[in-house]
């Protein structure tokens, strides 16, 4: 294991900000890890795990060790009367994973396709599109704990997802590093296309994952900017979850605003229309600014440092509480 000192992160994290690691590393395989806690031993530094650095807003430099975790390989390992399990390491490409299971015949992560970053990072936000979360399909992953080396697995109960929320996230935040994730895939596709756009798209087609995905694949690139070309980390407020009386008071106010159901009787609403009728759609500050394209995504035009980007987030913050009395989170982590 290289460490690198005074470590440019630019070229890692999709927001495209120049912040530097005072230490990287690059973890490639098991004995890169086992020089990590030995390295994490002797060291006084906090320790930064990145994946694809897709869902990273550096608000500055660095001071301690970031380790990227580049883990390759993929497989199926069984199979049961209901599923195949599938198997990826950490650091494999989560987009280039989800195309790779469909040619090997294996549905059920269609609905997730271009989401950018690595499979290990996925999990950790339990990533969500088009009606899917990664939770639904999720059997089991592999874990190392970076204070003691131990070697964990966690089943779907122990990982406690919740919508964008997991343990890995809540609780054990660069305190695990995780090294694979299993997959269960239905045998029998569970075609979901029923949320807004995929099912016009998708019309009078016969259905198959290949079809759905290369269908989603398309509303993404319509819809939202490519951060090679435009640095953004996708969406960047989660949509906020409310009470029933919160609902009906803001329905009452705003007939339009949309509004989904969920199972515990809460009522999801969109992030994005929230901020598109504050005004910030298209909103720009310098270099940073939220895109023309989807009122969820910041994006930084060419030289917006994190702490610029976080300005304007805040900013949306304070106004979606003055204007409708709901707080967003941010989606992405935010360092710094």
């Amino acid at each position: 294991m290289e460490i690198i000192k005074n470590m440019s992160l630019k070229g890692l994290n999709t927001f495209g900000v120049d912040a530097k690691a005072s230490h990287f590393a690059k973890i490639e395989s098991l004995t890169d890890i086992e020089q990590l806690l030995e390295w994490k031993q002797s060291q006084n530094l906090p320790t930064l795990i990145l994946g694809g650095g897709s869902n990273l807003l550096l608000k500055n430099d660095y001071r301690g060790l970031v380790a990227q975790i580049s883990l390759p390989g993929k497989e199926r390992l069984d199979e049961d009367a209901d599923y195949y399990y599938v198997a990826a390491a950490a650091g494999e490409n989560w987009h280039q994973f989800v195309r790779w299971s469909i040619s090997q015949g294996y549905a059920g992560l269609e609905n997730l396709s271009l989401i950018p970053g690595t499979v290990g990072a996925a999990p950790i936000q339990n990533i969500g599109a088009y009606g899917v979360e990664l939770a639904e399909r999720f059997h089991s992953l592999q874990a190392i704990n970076l204070e003691n080396g131990n070697v964990y697995e966690f089943d779907k109960e122990t990982a406690h997802f919740a919508y964008r929320e997991s343990y890995f996230k809540s609780q054990a935040l660069d305190k695990l590093l995780i090294t694979s994730v299993t997959f269960a895939l239905p045998k029998q596709a569970e075609w979901k296309i029923d949320y807004a756009g995929v099912k016009d798209v998708l019309h009078n087609q016969p259905l198959t994952a290949e079809r759905i995905s290369d269908a989603i694949i398309d509303l993404r690139r319509s819809k939202l900017p490519d951060p090679a070309h435009l640095g953004n980390a996708g969406s960047f407020f989660k949509n906020p979850l409310l009470s029933e009386p919160q609902w009906s008071q803001l329905q009452s106010a705003y007939p339009d605003i949309p509004g989904y159901k969920q199972a515990d009787g809460q009522i999801k609403t969109s992030a994005a229309w929230l901020i598109d009728h504050a005004g910030f759609k298209g909103y720009r500050q310098g270099d940073a600014g939220v895109s023309e394209q989807h009122a969820l995504v910041l994006v930084n035009y060419g030289n917006a440092s994190g702490a610029q980007l976080w300005a304007i987030a805040k900013e949306i913050q304070l106004k979606i509480e003055d204007k409708f009395g709901i707080t967003l989170e941010p989606e992405p982590r935010v360092i710094g």
